[in-house]
């Protein structure tokens, strides 16, 4: 159930992610929404893994933002930088 939990706020934190990130992405739309469930997901292991989430909760809406901003930037780095063939 905290997967879904994560999916559902990593969904609406990598919409939020776009709106404080504007620019093109090299994905579009729907990249940038993924990368916000992987942003929270992984918000929330860390959480867990630094003791600020115990066993069974996850990462608010604020961390999984944070998240989703640190990979969709990760992401925008790693692919913007690849020739276009």
């Amino acid at each position: 159930m905290i997967i879904l939990w994560s999916i559902i706020i990593g969904g609406i934190a990598g919409a939020i992610a776009k709106l404080l990130m504007p620019g093109k992405d090299p994905g579009g739309f729907i990249i940038t929404i993924a990368l916000g469930i992987v942003g929270a997901i992984l918000a929330t292991f860390l959480g867990r893994a630094v003791g600020w989430y115990h066993e069974g909760q996850s990462a608010g809406l604020i961390g999984a933002v944070v998240g989703a901003v640190i990979i969709l930037a990760i992401y925008r780095f790693i692919v913007g930088r690849r020739p276009l063939t």
